[in-house]
């Protein structure tokens, strides 16, 4: 005999939808209450006019007549128009309920699929890492292929981080430890060093510069992504002879992390839309990558969540110079 499947366990969103639901059917209620008083107020209007025009009673004396106490009136309206708004809240708030029930399933349904998926890319990237690491033993330290092993190694230990990002962000949990205070120019030597070769390949000059001590509180993976994000970006945009430099400087009490190209700037899109997804300009890039529009909006997400932000600094036939900024930690 089939057992009957278990009742669904209440997820992270499951506030969120509850709260919206409330919203929805509060706001219902006031709509409610405000033409509730409106036909109220219409309605003691026309009695006062009539009790100061009897005249206007007296003239259709064929009618039935049915005489009320005025302050019975009132208080009868007031009692049925509380009625009605207390029921248009309880529809309200049931409709709301209904309507976003879908989208709490949707929501489910996507936190479980990157449950899913990065629990599952956990183990081949251990995998991946222990062939390394049994490569590494079989070729001699100090040579060029123990310097490309130890970089797979890095790598890979990044991904494995960010699958790790992933899964916390998924499970909603807010318990999650804060990040401690970072250096950022360690991060942002390790990218410049991670994407050197890569940039050297393109003919492309990148460098790093630090003006002053810098440091912040994210996630050392969290801050990687976000420069990484915007370096390749510069090297999609930045041609062959061309140069990027990273820089990073205290604005107040902001740490500011520049990445400045020497390409031929935004064209083909507003500069106000670079960071939406799947925005794309229509300029072919330098690179030769195709581009879906989703590298520069995740560090936009990056930097938000962690108090800072994003914005395209100067751009034109000279280049362009795109400013990470976050909170500089105490």
């Amino acid at each position: 005999m089939r057992r009957p499947a278990a009742p669904p366990s209440p997820g992270p969103d499951s506030a969120q939808l509850r709260r919206a639901a409330l919203v929805v059917g509060v706001r219902i209620a006031v709509a409610c209450a405000v033409m509730v008083l409106a036909v109220i107020v219409a309605a003691a209007v026309y009695m006062l006019y009539l009790s100061q025009h009897p005249d206007e009673v007296a003239s259709h004396p064929g009618s039935p007549r049915v005489y009320v106490e005025s302050s019975d009136m009132l208080q009868a309206m007031g009692i049925a128009g509380l009625a009605g708004i207390l029921a248009a809240g309880g529809i309200g708030w049931l409709s709301a309920r209904n309507a976003i029930r879908p989208l709490g399933r949707a929501l489910s349904l996507q936190r479980r699929f990157v449950q899913d998926a990065s629990h599952e890319l956990r183990t081949p990237l251990t995998i991946l890492d222990a062939r390394v690491q049994l490569a590494e033993l079989k070729v001699s330290p100090g040579t060029e292929a123990a310097d490309l092993l130890a970089q797979i190694r890095q790598d890979t230990a990044a991904l494995t981080a960010t699958v790790q990002e992933l899964l916390l962000a998924a499970t909603g949990d807010p318990d999650a430890v804060p990040p401690e205070p970072l250096d950022a120019a360690t991060v942002v030597d390790a990218v410049a060093a991670e994407l050197g070769g890569l940039a050297a390949a393109r003919g492309v000059e990148l460098a790093a510069v630090h003006q002053d001590a810098a440091r912040v509180r994210i996630h050392p993976n969290s801050l990687r992504r976000a420069v990484l994000g915007l370096v390749d970006n510069a090297l999609n945009h930045t041609p062959e002879g061309g140069r990027i430099t990273i820089t990073t400087a205290m604005r107040g009490q902001q740490v500011v992390i520049s990445v400045a190209d020497t390409g031929t700037g935004i064209s083909g899109i507003d500069r106000a839309r670079v960071f939406d997804r799947f925005a794309r300009t229509t300029e072919p890039a330098a690179g030769g990558r195709r581009s879906y529009g989703l590298g520069l909006a995740l560090v936009r997400e990056i930097a938000v969540a962690a108090g800072g932000g994003i914005e395209v600094a100067a751009t034109g036939p000279g280049g362009t110079t795109m400013a990470l900024s976050l909170p500089a930690a105490s």
